[in-house]
């Protein structure tokens, strides 16, 4: 089993970044699903239990991924504003 972590902010997006990935479906300055699972497809599946995650957008970003067979920290978060 693995932790799969995706996380997208939008703090500095514009309208010149028309590409940027849009992962939720509400409008959302920070946004992070965290899931466990034995695969990144099986995490999709499962995230995919809930409309509002665009799994779509989310196979855009790859995602941060923590393996379960040793010591590691699971998430850091810094935010400035």
């Amino acid at each position: 089993m693995n932790i799969y972590i995706w996380r997208h902010s939008k703090k500095f997006s514009s309208w010149s970044m028309f590409d940027e990935p849009h992962i939720y479906q509400d409008n959302y300055m920070h946004a992070e699903v965290i899931v466990l699972a034995s695969s990144r497809e099986e995490a999709l599946e499962l995230i995919q239990e809930d409309p509002h995650w665009n799994i779509a957008e989310l196979q855009r970003i790859e995602p941060l991924v923590l393996e379960l067979d040793r010591p590691t920290v699971l998430s850091r978060h810094v935010s400035f504003g």
